[in-house]
């Protein structure tokens, strides 16, 4: 449903990502981990057509969506969570997901009901949220605009351990229902693998492991030679 092949960009003169390719099938979730500046960000940016694209394709749905502009990927059905939150700070939280909104499975209400604590925030100004609240509500405009896949960038940065147990708990359920497919750069490898069926591991730009999440899981050595962490 979400193939990408040979995505080879960056910023300017700079390639920072090259020839990565990955796939996602409909209701699929796929984490992509890796030490930090890898080039994770960038391979986002460069799906959303942010950053400077230099080689590669990139198809959803079986509509090519390379040369697409922004507004256009959005519309053919990528959603995207930014790692800074993009939230704007003179609309409030009601008015966030009413601009957003599409037809479909994820409502206002639906995502009032993932995350409890915007329902109680609903006329609250985005610049007035918690670092929390401000990501519940970038992944809830996300939702809303009913994609067929969400690219989600580093949800848990920042954020209090409470806070972050909170986040991952409402993704396992996004993720559960498959009526989305998810891409998921995070930092935090154990968030990632126990959310995704499937991850991707890069190392200066390029994919250098793919394959189930919990095999990758339990073989601890493995992952901290890959990502240079434990979990």
């Amino acid at each position: 449903m979400f193939e990408v092949t040979g995505l080879t960009g960056g910023w300017g003169a700079t390639v920072v990502v090259e020839a990565v390719s990955l796939s996602l099938p409909a209701g699929g979730s796929l984490a992509i981990i890796g030490r930090n500046g890898v080039g994770k960000t960038t391979l986002l940016e460069l799906l959303v057509g942010r950053a400077r694209h230099r080689a590669g394709t990139i198809g959803l749905g079986g509509r090519d969506l390379t040369a697409e502009r922004v507004h256009h990927r959005a519309r053919a059905g990528l959603g995207y969570v930014p790692q800074n939150r993009e939230v704007f700070p003179s609309l409030t939280v009601r008015e966030h997901l009413a601009v957003a909104a599409r037809p479909g499975r994820w409502t206002g209400a639906a995502v009032m009901e993932l995350f409890p604590s915007l329902a109680a925030r609903r006329e609250s100004l985005g610049g007035s949220l918690s670092g929390g609240e401000q990501q519940m509500l970038a992944i809830g405009r996300a939702l809303v605009g009913n994609p067929r896949v969400v690219l989600m960038d580093e949800p848990s940065e920042g954020l209090a351990p409470i806070v972050v147990e909170r986040l991952a708990e409402a993704l396992r359920a996004v993720v559960a229902e498959r009526s989305l497919a998810l891409l998921l750069v995070e930092q935090r490898a154990d968030i990632a693998l126990d959310l995704c069926e499937r991850c991707l591991v890069m190392d200066r730009g390029r994919v250098v492991h793919e394959g189930p999440s919990d095999a990758l899981r339990d073989d601890e050595a493995r992952l901290a030679g890959l990502v240079g962490l434990h979990a």
